[in-house]
């Protein structure tokens, strides 16, 4: 069995005073499938289930392996057949250990990807978790996140977690939260300081204008993954708009996504705008939504970053701009007490 908790605190314990890639145009190849577990007959063995599982899965990633992605990302639960009284299912997951986990870590070593899944496991201290793992290129543990609000009924099979932590991977730093996590505004809130790149959600529910909340609040880009047939695992921009979905026809989507980017405010930016365009052509694109008086600076050259460029042309970024403006608020109140 591969120690998967003590990745969990070199990641989270570590990685937020860890490197930043100095590369610019960090760009990924991301694909999301929407795997539902499968029922499975329930006259099987515990092994022979796990094996179908293994199966199952692997037909599931074998839809997306040619477009040679850099990041796999499956649903919560994963590797649980559908179906199972809960008794069942934690005989099931005493049987299956880390077999599943280690077959997909093999795919990932294999294709030269990371993945990220979702399965319940026990830790170090033989508490029940409801887990998302992310595998690196070589198939080892990259960072685990535990999910930080099971619901109410959850609670009665699985601990609740107050830890989160920014995963460090060669393209950018990034986020995990499972499912029911997604209503939180202070999980958000928290996730949205440590800046990440690209925030991974899975989950058995889609959760609507929460995903795209999540995407703006952290100016991060999102992709979800949801084990629901009839909901669509998508990928998201900073702003929260889609930019790639599965459909009813297919349950994933694999598109490239550039995380270099920076989001500025129109006030007092624009004549920088013009020049930051003048000077880089195509090597930089200002992306306007409408009507958020915020726009995306992406940058697409090999050889400096979004945040240089932004820092080349004096350009205040929206938060800062947000910030500002609550400092001049709070000393004009102050000033008039």
């Amino acid at each position: 069995m591969k120690k998967i908790n003590l990745y969990y605190l070199l990641v989270f314990g570590l990685v937020l005073i860890g490197f930043t890639p100095a590369s610019a145009k960090k760009e990924v190849k991301i694909a999301t499938i929407g795997a539902v577990s499968p029922y499975l007959d329930t006259t099987l063995t515990n092994q022979q289930m796990v094996d179908a599982m293994k199966d199952f899965l692997g037909s599931q990633i074998a839809q997306v392996l040619l477009d040679q992605p850099d990041l796999i990302v499956l649903p919560e639960a994963c590797d649980r057949p559908q179906g199972l009284s809960t008794q069942r299912q934690f005989e099931y997951f005493k049987v299956r250990g880390n077999q599943v986990h280690d077959y997909l870590a093999s795919i990932a070593k294999e294709n030269h990807c990371y993945i990220a899944f979702g399965m319940k496991r026990k830790d170090d201290a033989g508490v029940w978790r409801n887990s998302c793992v992310m595998l690196d290129r070589n198939g080892e543990v990259a960072g685990i996140y535990d999910k930080n609000f099971p619901t109410p009924d959850e609670l009665e099979r699985i601990t609740a977690s107050d830890k989160i932590g920014l995963i460090q991977t060669d393209f950018g730093t990034v986020g995990m939260v499972i499912c029911f996590d997604l209503n939180f505004g202070e999980l958000r809130e928290r996730y949205a300081k440590l800046n990440p790149d690209l925030m991974i959600y899975i989950g058995m529910y889609h959760g609507g204008l929460d995903q795209a909340q999540w995407a703006y609040a952290c100016r991060s880009w999102f992709v979800g993954s949801v084990g629901i047939s009839n909901l669509l695992s998508q990928i998201r921009n900073p702003f929260g708009e889609v930019v790639a979905t599965s459909s009813n026809h297919f349950n994933y989507i694999v598109s490239t996504v550039n995380l270099d980017c920076e989001l500025a405010h129109l006030d007092h930016n624009k004549v920088q705008f013009k020049e930051l365009k003048k000077k880089y052509g195509d090597k930089v694109n200002i992306y306007d939504p409408s009507e958020v008086a915020v726009v995306m600076i992406t940058s697409e050259a090999d050889d400096i970053s979004a945040a240089d460029m932004v820092k080349e042309f004096d350009i205040e970024l929206a938060d800062h701009y947000f910030n500002r403006t609550r400092s001049e608020i709070n000393k004009q109140m102050q000033q008039n007490k």
